[in-house]
C-alpha cells in the first residue's frame, strides 16, 4: 500500500488509537483539534488528549476556533 500524507482531525481520547493506527502506515503531517480548555482545581489550560499525544510524537498541531 502506498503511504499517504494525512491531516488528522480529532480531540477526544478515544481518537488516539485511530491516530496511532493511521501513523503505522501513513505520514501524519498535521493534527487539528479543539483549543485547550481550562480544567482541574487550578483551572489551568489543558490540551485536548489528541493534541497532547501528537505533541509527544512531534506532529504539528493546530487549534482553530472554527472549521467553517
Amino acid at each position: 500500500m502506498q503511504r499517504r500524507r494525512i491531516v488528522f482531525m480529532g480531540s477526544p481520547g478515544f481518537a488516539i488509537p485511530a491516530l496511532d493506527r493511521l501513523a503505522e502506515s501513513h505520514d501524519i503531517v498535521a493534527v487539528y483539534s479543539q483549543p485547550p480548555r481550562r480544567a482541574g482545581r487550578g483551572m489551568q489550560e489543558q490540551p485536548q488528549p489528541v493534541a497532547a499525544h501528537a505533541a509527544t510524537h512531534d506532529i504539528p498541531t493546530f487549534h482553530p476556533q472554527s472549521l467553517s
